[in-house]
């Protein structure tokens, strides 16, 4: 292959999928480049193809539910849409790697992180000598700027960051210096600042590593900061594709200006009127995690340090900060999940910090919460009406009045009143996070706590549920509390910001102040890495 001639070719690569679907293929026709120490970018949302392309690719395809039905792959000038698995298998890690969107999923929980980086190196060098293949993985280890290789070897994937866990994700692709790394969606469940370094480091290995990356993602700020070449993909085809300037500035297609229009920016709700007494007060709270090795180790975490903060009915206030700051942690206190060391959590005036049993029981009904993941949320064998009128009929509600109640919650979430004896598999990701809004909905609560309830969206779904959140505030006039890592997200939904690092909070005011003047360091900080500078006009709305 001469230096001119791309890592990767596909050529018209069609995948077919079942009979009985809504459409024939799950890609048509797909034909796209990546040349050395370029990162091409492949954008859309769920079930445009892109995924699928990258399995196509590595291989991975599940081959009883989709098949290449058309095409070439050509890695380095080799054809491997048809090659054995043999020779695939040895591809795979020595030519091609691949880094997955999940690092916590597709690393081994009971391996060590220095044994299952020296694992790709004795599978395919079995006669590299071990001193050889120890010294080789510490080198990896810091060509991703992982700090204290020769310690953080000897850890388990859980006991390290979810940013830490995806750099070890990116040394085990490069351990043989593969010609093309595909990293799908590498940067979706992490923070503005780790997504940062991520996406420069992706830049900085390219030069030191002669690859090329093809890149899936749903998110145009990643683009606009990282890509040479960009191809959108809809149902499966491609819409548009060329130079990020071009596409993102002026986008031909219909489809990718829907998208970009999606991409949340700086927004700023308009200034709410006074406000009453506030339904919840937050006093001085504190909590410490404390745990034991398995070799009698004792450690203490501080994850909350004397919190402090009111909510106001009809008001939604911001929780932001990076992973491990202690946003989930003083979401999970607050509906008492978690008890706190010590401190204040007063309800309309009562404190609940130490409330048990049923007073701890019946403040739940006036808190509800919508988790990250609807999917995981949901029980998969349960009908959707079965989860929606289990909370009201457990609290004394007849079954006849709960199921009229989650009727109307559907038709109020965009759903339809005849959806509730489907199962969560029928439907969408934002689907059925519409669900379990309703579901929080169901228990007519005064605050809502929404932790990272859009982050796990495309974009356009994630706007359409972030305008179903204000839309229904509106109507019924609740409270929330918005824990999310993105801070363009919070500007758009958010009256008030927290701002959070290592369990304190930092910062806190009005969205438009802390995100236009911030006052603490570590918020200019979360602020300068927000990525796509090119979509940072700011506005109010």
């Amino acid at each position: 292959m001469t230096s001119s001639e791309p890592i990767l070719r596909i050529e018209n690569l069609s995948v077919a999928l079942p009979d009985g679907l809504d459409r024939s293929h799950a890609v048509r026709d797909l034909s796209l480049d990546v040349h050395r120490r370029q990162i091409v970018c492949v954008v859309g949302e769920s079930g445009s193809g892109k995924s699928v392309t990258a399995s196509a690719v590595m291989r991975l395809l599940p081959e009883k539910v989709l098949r290449i039905s058309g095409g070439a792959i050509r890695l380095e000038g080799e054809d491997i849409a048809t090659a054995s698995t043999a020779r695939i298998c040895a591809l795979r890690g020595s030519r091609m790697a691949m880094i997955f969107q999940e690092p916590l999923t597709a690393l081994n929980p009971v391996m060590r992180i220095g044994d299952q980086v020296a694992e790709v190196l004795r599978i395919h060098r079995p006669d590299m000598a071990a001193a050889a293949v120890e010294a080789r993985v510490l080198d990896l280890m810091g060509d991703v700027h992982l700090p204290d290789t020769a310690a953080l070897a000897r850890v388990y994937p859980h006991q390290i960051s979810g940013g830490q866990r995806q750099r070890v994700m990116i040394a085990m692709a490069l351990a043989l210096e593969p010609a093309l790394i595909i990293a799908d969606e590498p940067t979706t469940a992490l923070d503005v600042t780790t997504q940062a370094q991520i996406l420069r480091l992706f830049r900085e290995l390219l030069t030191k590593h002669d690859s090329g990356v093809l890149m899936i993602t749903h998110d145009f700020g990643v683009v606009a900061d990282v890509a040479d070449h960009v191809v959108v993909m809809r149902h499966g085809e491609v819409v548009e594709r060329g130079a990020p300037d071009q596409v993102l500035k002026a986008p031909a297609h219909p489809y990718t200006r829907a998208l970009i229009d999606a991409v949340p920016r700086f927004r700023y709700r308009a200034p709410p009127p006074p406000r009453p007494e506030p339904i919840l007060a937050v006093e001085d709270l504190n909590l410490t995690y404390r745990n034991t090795s398995f070799l009698g180790r004792k450690r203490e975490t501080r994850a909350l340090d004397t919190v402090s903060f009111t909510l106001s009915a009809g008001e939604t206030l911001g929780i932001v900060g990076e992973s491990g700051s202690g946003k989930t942690s003083l979401a999970k206190t607050l509906l008492r999940f978690e008890t706190p060391d010590s401190g204040r959590i007063l309800f309309k005036g009562s404190d609940v910090a130490a409330w048990t049993g049923r007073a701890l029981r019946d403040f739940r009904r006036h808190i509800q919460m919508v988790f990250q993941d609807p999917y995981k949320s949901l029980n998969p064998r349960r009908r959707v009406g079965q989860s929606l009128v289990e909370g009201p009929v457990q609290h004394g509600a007849s079954m006849a009045d709960a199921t009229a109640r989650a009727r109307e919650l559907m038709e109020l979430v965009g759903l339809g009143r005849d959806v509730l004896d489907r199962f969560p598999h029928e439907f969408s990701g934002g689907q059925r996070q519409r669900i379990c809004i309703a579901r929080a909905l169901a228990m007519e609560p005064s605050i809502i706590v929404a932790d990272e309830a859009v982050s796990a969206l495309d974009v356009s779904v994630q706007a359409q549920v972030l305008r179903l959140f204000g839309d229904l505030q509106r109507r019924l006039g609740f409270a929330m509390i918005f824990v999310t890592h993105d801070l363009r997200v919070a500007s758009n939904i958010c009256d008030r910001i927290a701002v959070m690092k290592r369990g304190r909070i930092v910062e806190l005011g009005p969205a438009q102040s802390v995100f236009e003047a911030p006052q603490d360091a570590y918020t200019r900080e979360l602020i300068a890495a927000v990525p796509g500078g090119v979509f940072e006009a700011r506005q109010a709305v």
